[in-house]
């Protein structure tokens, strides 16, 4: 932290100390693609994460730096513009918490200086613009001393997700963001927003995030068709059930009512919805009676789910989860995040971890030609302030 101050004394030309804001990154522990379909999914927050220090400025300029893009430098607008601009690249994402807090009634009246520094790995898909959006959330919260609602927040960040940036997602990462919780898991309705927190005490196991590398260049249009197939497995179903969405299926409904749905492929992807929203329910007990070995063969259910009836893991991700499956110490791996590239996950014995990353790692690279990035992800807090370096 104080390498960071000082860098936002030099890049912004001030002895001010700067306030210091976190926000971290999320994976998803199960509950894959059941978000878009009225289900639950089982997130955590992780150690790694954005940090944002900043200043109120007196004028009305608005001046941000990220560390992680120094060539592109200090990116400045004014509080009276905060439109979209392409040039503006990644600053994009303050602006627009700026935007829609001013527009849902927050007294921001003046600029500010802020400094971004992100360590989530690049393209890992552990969500790291839901962690910029929601780190600049707490930092205008904090130095306007503004008293929001972290529900509001979440909804805010994913609002500059969905409009000012123009992409389709759902609300889990910056909810798992806005409110993570050390050492816990969150179970979420993405349709209520109803949540509860599941304990996640790991002791003599980690969990290990496992990068293919693999950039996931089909998961754009393959996710439209997947939610397409979705909802016509769903048209299908309302005329036997009084249902809103998948979610609301549970698996004797299912197997009772299948054969409505007409089309195979259509009724692969619903199973897939129907059993898998059970499995976080089911994940949720597990880990409330710690039992993790439970826990980790709902995590290989959940990937065999996502290969063959969903069909949304590929060649790479699914050589490193069979890969990890095989290694002593596992006790469940599968893919994370909406698939076709991306990362895996795995809860390995801490003892095993290096014997497992390099047998992995071996295996992976052999088949598919090229290396993959491994990561210890610690299940830490939400977004917060900082102060003398120690997460408030």
């Amino acid at each position: 932290m104080s390498d960071l101050t000082k860098q936002f004394q030099q890049t912004f030309t001030t002895t001010q100390t700067p306030r210091s804001f976190f926000a971290p990154g999320r994976i998803n522990l199960i509950g894959e693609h059941t978000d878009y379909n009225g289900g639950n999914v089982l997130p955590a927050s992780i150690s790694f994460g954005t940090y944002a220090l900043g200043v109120k400025r007196r004028d009305q300029k608005l001046r941000f730096y990220s560390v992680n893009f120094p060539d592109i430098g200090v990116i400045e607008c004014d509080l009276a513009d905060l439109s979209y601009e392409a040039g503006h690249d990644w600053a994009n994402y303050p602006k627009g918490m700026l935007l829609y807090l001013q527009e849902a009634g927050y007294k921001i009246d003046h600029g500010v200086d802020v400094l971004f520094y992100g360590n989530i790995p690049n393209g890992a898909g552990l969500s790291s613009s839901a962690s910029i959006e929601i780190a600049t959330g707490v930092l205008l919260e904090g130095l306007f001393e503004l008293n929001i609602n972290r529900i509001d927040i979440i909804r805010i960040g994913q609002k500059v997700e969905n409009n000012y940036i123009g992409v389709n997602s759902g609300i889990m990462d910056q909810f798992a963001i806005g409110i993570g919780k050390q050492d816990h898991a969150i179970l979420l309705n993405c349709q209520t927003l109803n949540y509860q927190y599941a304990p996640l005490i790991l002791e003599d196991h980690v969990i290990i995030i496992m990068n293919t590398n693999k950039q996931r260049t089909l998961a754009g249009s393959k996710y439209n068709e997947r939610r397409a197939q979705c909802e016509a497995a769903l048209s299908d179903l309302q005329t036997v059930l009084p249902i809103q969405a998948l979610g609301d299926v549970t698996i004797d409904a299912f197997e009772d009512n299948q054969f409505v749905i007409k089309n195979e492929i259509n009724r692969k992807r619903a199973r897939h919805i129907v059993y898998e929203n059970a499995r976080t329910v089911e994940a949720l007990e597990k880990l409330k009676q710690n039992d993790l070995i439970a826990f980790g063969k709902l995590m290989n259910a959940s990937h065999i789910s996502l290969r063959d009836d969903y069909e949304v893991s590929g060649i790479e991700l699914d050589t490193i989860v069979e890969a990890a499956w095989n290694q002593p110490g596992v006790l469940g791996a599968r893919m994370t995040g909406a698939g076709f590239g991306g990362c895996a996950i795995a809860i390995v014995a801490r003892e095993e971890v290096e014997k497992f990353k390099n047998n992995v790692s071996a295996v992976y690279t052999k088949k598919i030609g090229y290396a993959p990035t491994f990561y210890m992800a610690e299940i830490g807090d939400g977004a917060k302030e900082i102060s003398e370096g120690v997460l408030k």
